[in-house]
């Protein structure tokens, strides 16, 4: 696939004399028949076509030579092929293995003898002839050969045939052949990059010594990573790009941190406790750095570092926070990436500079090719709501994940082999040839910057102990251990390299790490011990502690009306969908006295004056743009052109950006990214939409150690709203819980709001609530359960005197059951309690009893479940003196929903003599029959049941 070789004329510019003669002849045979010539010929005239000189009608006049025979062309057209294997397949002999068997399959492709070709033959053939305009002197066809097995098939390989645009095919294949790509350091940088291998491996044998038995996940095997990132780091600060965003798993960690990060290296032998009773106190003046109250593991956490690149400027280099699910960083330091490119201060969508930041992502070999989330993350960097311009992607690649092998391990020749289906270009380079290694970062930054697109280095190295340095890996993996063992580091190999080459004298390594033990040795005596007899968690910060009831939300009616006319404009000549306009336009009037606004329109009026407050929102999902249920319509598209626009983006009162996209079929990724997202702009609010609550499921990793205790882990602020669709009408196991109770049992230390509203005005105060903690000490996420069938009922829909009076209420009373009088709640003898829908379902049950009185019922909505509004529920039972229950009424089963969240609350606010009873679904393994008929049948008996009311009902009422 040579592009040079692809040119016509130059191919046939090296044929002469008897030659010319010989394929003129040829050629008028293929013509006539194209199976009467030799293969190889046909080949030729088939990619080919005719001659020029036939083309041009030049009479041409041999000089009675013998022409060559076909074997001869053969012999051309074959090297040619051989020279294209070597460019497409040289990585499957190359030397990227530092230690292991190499298991890829065996190839003939790059033997000449495969191609009927001795090495006399290839001599025989001009070099011009199988790479025209090569960028380097050759005199034949060997000399080629030779040359593209250096540059495809050594200690560095590559893979780029999957890449279909061929403008960076061609740009690839010119910079390998070449070979300008290639890093070319003078003796004192190499003298530098041994002295920085030399901090590496002495800074983990160093941890060995001193903190035996000690988990550090070592980077030994795969030191070269440092060098590297040092190496992207500058070339990031020379172009004056702001921010690296990089997320990576454990290997290698701690030395990225201490030597990347810069974070001291007290700090980090603080955090190895080497006695039960004991702490190791950094030396006074040690930079601090800022976690949550309960912490995490060492290898978990991230940092920052400012690199100053001139007076002006300066880059900052994140290292994202990672539990143990390793991948599943990946997403999140793509919404760091992006929230970091993008500028929200004007409205319309936020205009993205991708010279901004850059992300970096450092992946396992048995993860990359083994999680999902990858999959997902790859997915999502070329879609508009989701790019960052090109992600660099390394493979830390040790050839074994924790004890299993490769090939129990992947189903592909190369860890890396998934990148392909995304048209990354691969490099893989041996992780024991330095220089080879900063060649293929060089290499990757520069087609990142070129084409903005995701580049992957492989680097193929081991890893020199077990797993976590506590495991014995010679117990499973023997051979390759063996090797290992008798295997030189990659500084000592580097050392020998630089005493051939006479850069470096005898003894120049030992030099080098000794200084490194000496510096490292100091640091940890510096340090202090002290006793620590009852260990405990940190205070939370007092902000996190705050209630947020104070939060003003209303909006004068004016101002209401003012942003609800705006979002009804349209451009000039934007032509709508009819039936649909008809529908927005009503939207019109929803504000008008005896009106009502629905749940739609409250969330753009939410929305609009967020905006119009300068807070920039940035909403996603799967089909966000109009809304799973149609009811959103906040992207149109003209009906002629196809031309979209959004409402909120022609709002002249809008004073930031609005974001708004459908998102991949994803919910891990998407979930991930628009997290960070989130905790890199704290100024935005950012919401995330499941197409159905039970979606979420499928992102339980990223809710569980990101969303639910990354401020307590790691100081990490989000106040990111997910809006997942609850309800139970008859849809369905999938397609009915969101699965509160997963929320709910997470749910401590106000580390988010979980509620479940009944009204369009509750949801808009509940977003203006939201927004308002942006930027603030107070932000928390906000888990809000959506409806469904309710978003047009009437029954949610609400007077505009919500809206510009009060603010969100954690209970609220329930219509038509309501006592207002003292006389009227002391007949009251049970009070029922809920949440959502069910309530609705209630509040229109009674509005069509007809023989039922329910003077000894009333009933309250708890629409914040948690923190569950305990104090305001406990005033309102001060007012019922005659109160004998309390009936907890959900339409989930007993085991799921909010009733073992509740039922411990509940009791605590009992007096004597008063009981609390559950009225629901019984104990169920799924969420919810999948028979409408028998939904319905369910339904009714725990309204009436609740309702204690003497008779059933038509099955079909309130469905």
């Amino acid at each position: 696939m040579s592009n040079q070789g692809s040119n016509e004329e130059r191919f046939w510019e090296s044929f002469h004399g008897p030659n010319m003669g010989y394929i003129e002849e040829q050629y008028e045979k293929y013509q006539n028949d194209p199976s009467s010539v030799d293969p190889s010929l046909k080949e030729v005239f088939d990619k080919q076509g005719a001659p020029d000189w036939m083309k041009s009608e030049e009479t041409v006049q041999t000089n009675g030579a013998a022409a060559p025979s076909s074997a001869d062309i053969s012999k051309v057209t074959s090297t040619m092929k051989l020279v294209e294997a070597i460019r497409r397949n040289g990585h499957l002999q190359a030397n990227i293995y530092a230690v292991g068997s190499d298991e890829r399959p065996k190839t003939k492709l790059l033997d000449p003898d495969y191609y009927g070709l001795s090495d006399e033959d290839l001599k025989q053939i001009p070099a011009e002839w199988v790479w025209p305009n090569s960028p380097v002197e050759l005199k034949n066809a060997y000399e080629v050969v030779q040359t593209l097995k250096e540059r495809y098939a050594g200690t560095i390989s590559f893979e780029f045939d999957h890449v279909n645009n061929d403008d960076e095919r061609q740009w690839l294949q010119q910079k390998v052949d070449s070979g300008n790509f290639q890093v070319n350091l003078t003796n004192e940088e190499k003298k530098i990059l041994l002295k920085r291998l030399a901090r590496v491996e002495g800074f983990e044998n160093f941890l060995a010594k001193t903190f035996v038995a000690q988990k550090r996940f070592s980077i030994e095997g795969l030191d070269i990573m440092v060098p590297m990132l040092d190496y992207l780091v500058h070339s990031a600060s020379t172009d004056e790009i702001d921010n690296i965003m990089m997320g990576m798993a454990h290997r290698g960690r701690l030395n990225v941190l201490a030597h990347v990060l810069g974070k001291p290296y007290d700090i980090i032998f603080s955090e190895f406790h080497h006695s039960a009773d004991k702490e190791l106190v950094p030396s006074e003046g040690s930079m601090g750095i800022n976690y949550g109250w309960t912490g995490d593991v060492k290898y978990h956490f991230g940092a920052y570092r400012k690199i100053e690149s001139g007076e002006q400027s300066a880059t900052r280099v994140t290292l994202s926070h990672n539990p143990s699910h390793l991948e599943y960083v990946n997403p999140v330091v793509e919404g760091f990436t992006r929230a970091a490119q993008d500028d929200r201060s004007q409205r319309g969508y936020a205009q993205m500079d991708q010279d901004e930041a850059v992300g970096v992502l450092i992946h396992g070999d048995a993860a990359f090719i083994g999680e999902g989330v990858v999959a997902e993350t790859l997915n999502m960097s070329d879609l508009p709501g989701y790019r960052t311009g090109g992600t660099i992607h390394i493979i830390a690649n040790n050839l074994v994940g924790f004890t299993t092998n490769r090939s129990h391990g992947r189903s592909t020749r190369y860890a890396s082999d998934l990148a392909k289906g995304f048209e990354i270009p691969v490099i893989h380079v041996n992780a024991d040839d330095p220089v080879a290694c900063l060649s293929a970062m060089a290499f990757s930054y520069e087609y990142r910057q070129h084409f903005h697109k995701d580049v992957l280095i492989d680097l193929v190295g081991y890893r020199r102990f077990g797993h976590n340095e506590m495991d014995e890996p010679r117990a499973t993996q023997p051979q390759l251990y063996q090797e290992i063992d008798d295997h030189s580091t990659v500084a000592a190999i580097f050392e020998q390299q630089l005493l051939k080459e006479g850069v470096v004298e005898e003894g120049a390594l030992d030099e080098y790490k000794e200084a490194v033990e000496t510096k490292l040795r100091n640091v940890y005596n510096d340090m202090g011990e002290h006793e620590t007899e009852e260990p405990d968690v940190k205070e939370r910060p007092g902000a996190v502690e705050r209630p947020l009831d104070e939060i003003e939300t209303a909006i004068d009616l004016e101002r209401l009306r003012s942003l609800n006319e705006g979002m009804l404009k349209r451009p000039e000549g934007f032509n709508g969908f009819k039936k649909l306009e008809k529908i927005l336009q009503r939207r019109g009037k929803m504000l008008d006295e005896g009106n009502k606004v629905d749940w739609a329109t409250a969330e753009a009026l939410a929305f609009a004056s967020i905006l119009e407050d300068g807070i920039p929102v940035r909403i996603t999902g799967q089909d966000t743009e109009r809304g799973t249920f149609a009811h959103r319509h906040m992207v149109l598209h003209d009906v002629e052109t196809g031309e979209t626009y959004c409402p909120l983006h022609g709002l002249e009162q809008a004073n930031a950006s609005f974001d708004i996209h459908n998102s991949p079929l994803s919910e891990a990724g998407v979930i991930g990214f628009e997290y960070g997202y989130s905790v890199q702009a704290p100024e935005a609010l950012v919401l995330w939409e499941a197409q159905f609550g039970d979606f979420a499921n499928a992102g339980q990793v990223i809710f569980d150690q990101f969303v639910a205790a990354g401020r307590a882990k790691w100081g990490e602020k989000s106040n990111m709203v997910f809006l997942l669709p609850h309800g139970y009408e008859g849809q369905g196991p999938e397609h009915s819980s969101a699965r509160l109770e997963r929320f709910l049992q997470m749910g401590a230390e106000n580390n988010w709001t979980v509620a479940n509203v009944t009204s369009s005005a509750q949801y808009f105060h509940l977003l203006r609530r939201q927004a308002a903690l942006s930027n603030q000490e107070e932000a928390r996420p906000l888990v809000l359960m959506t409806p469904k069938s309710l978003l047009r009922n009437q029954r949610v829909a609400v007077e505009g005197s919500y809206f510009s009076d009060g603010k969100f209420q954690p209970i609220l009373r329930q219509p038509g059951l309501t006592k207002e009088t003292k006389k009227e709640k002391e007949k009251v003898k049970s009070l029922l309690l809920g949440t959502g829908k069910i309530m609705v379902d209630i509040e229109d049950a009674v509005e069509k009893a007809e023989n039922n009185k329910f003077d000894t019922i009333d009933a309250v909505r708890i629409e914040q479940i948690y923190p569950f509004p305990e104090s305001m529920l406990a005033d309102i039972l001060e007012t019922y003196p005659n109160l004998e229950e309390l009936v907890w009424v959900q339409e989930e089963p007993q085991n799921m929903g909010t009733w073992y969240f509740v039922e411990g609350i509940l009791h605590k606010l009992l007096k004597e003599n008063q009981i609390h009873r559950y009225v629901g679904r019984p104990h169920r393994a799924s969420p919810s029959v999948g028979e409408p008929n028998i939904h319905k049948t369910e339904q009714n008996r725990i309204i009436y049941e609740a309702l204690q009311m003497s008779k059933g009902g038509n099955s079909n009422e309130g469905n």
